[in-house]
């Protein structure tokens, strides 16, 4: 079955949802979309059957790629030249989390003409979206960022790297096509990275100092669904751990408008100075990021492991348990095993201290415990 609900946008959940994509464009008066995405899912037949489908509806789609692994500025005004070229009326933004935020950010750039990052929301930017923007569809190829559902976009500054948050609640798709059954080939290590991610939004949601109930809820069932679903999703892969960890990362992203931590400051400059994976960062450094957050939050912690379903309701008894469920789905739990070296760790944390993240951690953190918590993590 195929399931609607709205919160807030309205999703369209199920297998098989992605080939309503046609008939709701129509629905809407468009013809000439531009589908952005990335260059490996462009180059999958799913994909590519998904574009020859809408052709056979009388759509004329145009296919924008050149999207980097961490999108930067100069992404987004390629992809603005493309919807221009194509005369485009309208953008679906389908993929992981880098073509959601590339696509969102396109779609704030068509109407909102300022240079792209006087939108800063850090620096006061909403305030000049002013404009609309085109008809915004999203369509997930993976269960991990939960962009789909989201209302902002992360994009580094070409050469600083220095990651900027364009926010505004015009941003949010108008609907989801949420079809887990793009998600049944992917393979082992990416599922696992996408995982990891969307258990990453939902735990440190629900650890942010923001008051906000509703997210909280979100975010246990979140943690719940993935504590069920993520090893066999990964190592016995089939539909119903497929549709578990496709919904708990929409989840996630829902959850996390409550704020997110500590681990996200520490994973973002291992993208941006090294060109980590953003999901793989999080699983890496979220044992050692909520190490950090324990004392003085040990009931928060104790109804994480409730959560989990561990047998053991505690904050070391939950990092343990992580710690196993990166080597369970076959990801490292040290830095080192992918490259960081100490004498990364200065400029590492340099970028984590100013970092937009860790403002909501429960606990205040200081350029000196990044320091301390990467040299953990190594």
């Amino acid at each position: 079955m195929i399931h609607q609900f709205n919160f807030p946008t309205v999703i369209r959940f199920g297998a098989g949802a992605v080939r309503e994509l046609g008939a709701y464009l129509k629905s809407k008066g468009v013809s000439r979309p531009l589908i952005v995405t990335d260059p490996l899912v462009s180059g999958l037949v799913f994909f590519e059957e998904i574009v020859k489908a809408l052709q056979g509806e009388g759509l004329q789609p145009a296919v924008f790629s050149d999207v980097s692994k961490n999108p930067v500025k100069s992404d987004v005004l390629k992809g603005n030249r493309a919807y221009q070229e194509h005369e485009s009326d309208a953008i679906v933004g389908m993929g992981g989390g880098a073509a959601m935020d590339v696509a969102r950010a396109i779609a704030l750039s068509i109407h909102n003409r300022r240079e792209l990052f006087e939108y800063d929301d850090l620096i006061g930017g909403d305030q000049y979206v002013t404009e609309p923007i085109p008809l915004f569809v999203t369509v997930p190829t993976t269960a991990g960022t939960g962009s789909e559902v989201g209302r902002s976009a992360v994009i580094s500054e070409d050469e600083s790297k220095k990651k900027r948050i364009l926010f505004h609640p015009t941003l949010m798709a108008q609907i989801v096509f949420a079809d887990p059954e793009l998600t049944y080939g992917l393979p082992a290590a990416v599922t696992a990275a996408t995982g990891m991610d969307a258990l990453t939004h939902n735990i440190e949601a629900y650890l942010a100092k923001n008051y906000h109930p509703m997210a909280d809820g979100i975010a246990l069932q979140g943690i719940r669904m993935i504590s069920q679903s993520l090893e066999d999703a990964v190592n016995q892969p089939g539909p119903a751990p497929r549709h578990q960890m496709m919904l708990a990362s929409l989840m996630g992203a829902v959850a996390f408008q409550k704020g997110l931590g500590v681990v996200h400051s520490m994973a973002h400059p291992l993208s941006s100075l090294l060109d980590m994976h953003h999901g793989l960062a999080n699983a890496i450094c979220l044992p050692y990021g909520l190490q950090f957050n324990i004392a003085g939050f040990e009931d928060r912690f104790a109804t994480i492991a409730h959560a989990m379903e561990l047998q053991e309701f505690s904050g070391e008894t939950v990092i343990r348990a992580l710690l196993a469920l990166n080597e369970k789905i076959g990801l490292p739990t040290h830095l080192s095993q992918q490259g960081v070296q100490e004498a990364h760790i200065e400029e590492l944390s340099r970028l984590a201290e100013e970092d937009f993240a860790h403002p909501n951690n429960p606990k205040p953190v200081a350029r000196e415990d990044f320091r301390r918590l990467y040299t953990a993590a190594l």
